[in-house]
């Protein structure tokens, strides 16, 4: 297996480890709060590992298809769905949610269950696509050796902005805070490439200290997509250290081909675990007539697995017939 091929295979087992924390961290488990320390900045960050040097309407192009295309499509099919069945069902039915907002929130993309009742996880697509064409602006029209000091002033606009509680269309506040993880993922991806397990190991032992021990210190749960981040230098600290540590974790282990494969359609994924949910809490309410559930941490855990393997024949389905909506083109 050739060297490209290795680092494609255990920066995808990454990126399949954080669609599983996503799918486990929406199921509410007791470790929710280290799981968002992390998992999102560990998605920009692994983006910015693929991030090519040229920047051109082409490339911008080949983003709208690899990651806008894929959110309209499946913001407008959840939010048919949940027109006609979701939001007369569960919570939701509870909430006496406007169909409008939740239409507008489509275009929006950012705002709570008043807006994205229909799928807030799909609010990071179109918020990566402006960390890509802000990081892709910058270090086109910025020269290097100030490259550093843009991308700390709009990272620190973006801090700045998220105290005044409110949310800009396609979580634009928030891609700003993500450059910072983006970048970090740019810069070091030939540094990973380089190091051999023995030193891969250290340093993802001294990362994964520091990671936890930010993550410990923060005050507040983080939640990016409110732009919550407790003291920002320790979400920055625990974000950056726990982004690093965990890819360079997998570069340390063997093989897994079914995390990889997570990693690859993590858009389907994301798009469709919450509905895998509902279909599984519809079928507990026809065996146990009831819809209301207190699922233990294990039980979470199980549901996290179930969810998954209901998605695998969507992810067949998609790859074979309509792969651009997985973010996938010729």
């Amino acid at each position: 297996m050739s060297p490209s091929a290795k680092r494609l295979n255990w920066v995808d087992q990454a990126r399949g480890w954080s669609i599983f924390l996503v799918v486990y961290g929406h199921n509410f488990p007791v470790l929710e709060p280290y799981i968002y320390s992390f998992h999102v900045p560990l998605f920009f960050f692994i983006s910015g590992m693929f991030h090519k040097e040229e920047f051109t309407l082409n490339s911008i192009k080949n983003r709208v298809k690899t990651l806008l295309i894929p959110y309209f499509f499946w913001a407008t099919l959840l939010y048919l769905f949940w027109f006609v069945v979701g939001r007369k069902f569960g919570k939701s039915s509870l909430l006496d949610l406007s169909i409008w907002d939740n239409f507008i929130g489509i275009f929006y993309a950012q705002g709570g269950q008043e807006f994205m009742d229909w799928g807030i996880p799909l609010w990071f697509l179109p918020c990566l696509f402006l960390v890509y064409v802000i990081y892709g602006l910058i270090q086109k029209y910025v020269k290097k050796n100030l490259l550093i000091y843009a991308l700390t002033f709009f990272s620190l606009c973006g801090l700045i902005w998220s105290k005044t509680e409110i949310h800009l269309p396609w979580s634009l506040d928030v891609a700003l805070v993500g450059l910072i993880f983006y970048q970090l993922g740019h810069l070091l991806k030939a540094y990973f490439s380089s190091l051999n397990i023995r030193k891969s190991l250290i340093v993802f032992l001294v990362l994964m200290g520091l990671h936890l021990f930010a993550f410990y210190f923060n005050p507040s749960k983080i939640d990016m997509y409110r732009s919550i981040y407790g003291n920002p230098l320790l979400f920055i600290i625990s974000g950056a250290a726990g982004s690093i540590a965990y890819v360079l974790f997998f570069k340390i282990l063997p093989y897994f081909k079914v995390l990889s494969y997570f990693g690859q359609h993590s858009i389907v994924i994301l798009a469709t675990h919450l509905r895998a949910l509902t279909l599984i809490k519809f079928g507990l309410y026809l065996i146990l007539g009831t819809s209301v559930f207190a699922f233990t941490e294990w039980e979470k855990l199980g549901l996290t697995f179930l969810q998954l393997t209901l998605i695998i024949p969507i992810i067949w389905g998609v790859h074979k017939y309509l792969p651009i909506v997985d973010g996938k083109h010729k």
